[in-house]
């Protein structure tokens, strides 16, 4: 069965695998029923009790499809959406969080959602689709509050994307149960100190301070949307085109610099690319679960099997940081 950890400060014990429901792999938005299913009951079997999805995801059908698993299969499992604010709405925060909950809400047939996230990432300007931490802590975080007295959320999210400085006003508000954090083999800066001329944004070991502060860390971007598989073809299910977020600065980068990690599989620490780097994400001990994009059941499959294998061992750890070492100095 899958390890369970502490989501922060909440009080629940959520596996270490995310169900998720995102549209960078796929399977929730452009999969069929039958096989949706499939990977669900197996992630279910196996201990997963955490399913996040959005509104952006496909344009509210991983919602759709989610909420008729849930009505299915019905799971005793944390559930998660988000909430994106567009520059339009920015004058009327409260009234779009409002609105974006309950349209979520009707998508996937229920009066409540465990886990409530702000999809924004933040900016000191709040320029184009960014937020403020003012912003959040000012007009965000008391909507989420009403939602949480009206019994319509349990928990507050955020999506930790951005300007460190402003995500840092957050995270020592005080005021949010989780946060999604980007952390993965190409870039360890939210979990370790982060060497000069490394080609990545610094987040400045945010996920261990989250952590230590009682928010419930959320692992995203675990293979750099696919690229840490070392393979440049996508899954037709998938985007096409993945922007990287906190890694490089293009896809193939990323590609070329994950096919460097070739030498740990082939002194057999791991089965393939992609186990490694969800190994790597479970060893450290700040995260309390990780999301891995997946396209197909058998990509589902392959996340719960690296999961239960463990995390990568002290030795693996050490030939991942040499490697990652070759990195510094290269442009992003």
């Amino acid at each position: 069965m899958i390890e369970k950890r502490a989501l922060g400060r909440t009080g629940e014990q959520v596996s270490v695998l995310t169900f998720g429901c995102g549209a960078v792999g796929g399977l929730m938005v452009k999969g069929d029923a039958a096989e949706q299913e499939r990977a669900a009951s197996l992630a279910l079997e196996h201990g997963v009790n955490f399913f996040d999805t959005a509104p952006g995801y496909g344009d509210g059908v991983s919602e759709i499809n989610l909420g008729k698993l849930l009505k299915k299969l019905k799971p005793k499992a944390i559930i998660g959406t988000k909430v994106r604010i567009p520059s339009a709405d920015r004058g009327r925060i409260s009234a779009r969080i409002n609105a974006s909950l309950e349209e979520s809400l009707g998508r996937m047939a229920r009066d409540h959602v465990d886990l409530f996230q702000l999809h924004n990432v933040l900016a000191p300007d709040g320029a184009g689709e960014s937020l403020t931490a003012a912003q959040i802590l000012g007009e965000v975080v008391p909507a989420f509050e009403k939602l949480r007295e009206q019994g319509k959320i349990r928990y507050l999210g955020f999506t930790a994307l951005g300007d460190i400085g402003e995500i840092d006003k957050v995270v020592a508000a005080g005021v949010m149960d989780t946060a999604q954090v980007c952390m993965n083999a190409l870039n360890p800066s939210a979990v370790a100190p982060m060497a000069a001329g490394y080609p990545a944004q610094d987040y400045k070991r945010l996920m261990a301070r989250a952590r230590d502060a009682g928010i419930g860390t959320i692992c995203i971007r675990v293979l750099a949307g696919g690229a840490l598989s070392g393979e440049m073809d996508r899954h037709p299910r998938g985007w096409a085109v993945v922007p990287p977020i906190g890694s490089g600065s293009d896809y193939a980068r990323d590609v070329e610099r994950a096919r460097r990690f070739h030498p740990l599989v082939e002194e057999g620490h791991a089965a393939n690319l992609t186990e490694l780097a969800i190994r790597y994400a479970l060893a450290q001990p700040s995260l309390s679960t990780t999301q891995v994009g997946v396209a197909t059941f058998e990509q589902v499959a392959g996340a719960i099997e690296a999961i239960e294998k463990g995390p990568l061992s002290p030795a693996a750890l050490a030939r991942v940081r040499d490697i990652q070492q070759t990195f510094v100095g290269e442009p992003r």
